[in-house]
């Protein structure tokens, strides 16, 4: 679900200081992002672009579930089927990622 290899990657290039900021920033891209698939609806452009664009975001952070699924949902608008991966379901993924990582980043960065 998290890729704490890239998670500790990214903590050696920006410092532990400026993690946190980066943490904070990404989840609130990430959320408001989430919200915006509700209002593309079924539009297959505007799918494909939020599903893009969270992707990106994702692995950027490590939440490798949330890029698998966003890799598909972006595929499946780009091939005119935008309810292949819904905006519940990336929700899901999110939170879930988002519960993981919260529990577990402390004891990955005091190793």
């Amino acid at each position: 679900m998290i890729d704490w290899a890239r998670v500790e990657a990214l903590v050696d290039e920006v410092g532990a200081e400026d993690f946190g900021e980066i943490v904070d920033l990404f989840l609130t891209e990430v959320d408001t992002a989430v919200a915006g698939l509700e209002a593309a609806g079924d539009n297959p452009v505007l799918l494909a672009e939020h599903m893009h664009f969270l992707k990106g975001a994702a692995l950027n952070l490590g939440f490798d579930a949330l890029a698998r699924a966003c890799q598909k949902g972006e595929t499946a608008a780009a091939m005119n089927a935008p309810q292949a991966v819904t905006a519940a379901e990336l929700q899901e993924i999110y939170n879930q990622s988002r519960g993981v990582f919260e529990r577990d980043l402390p004891g990955k960065l005091a190793a």
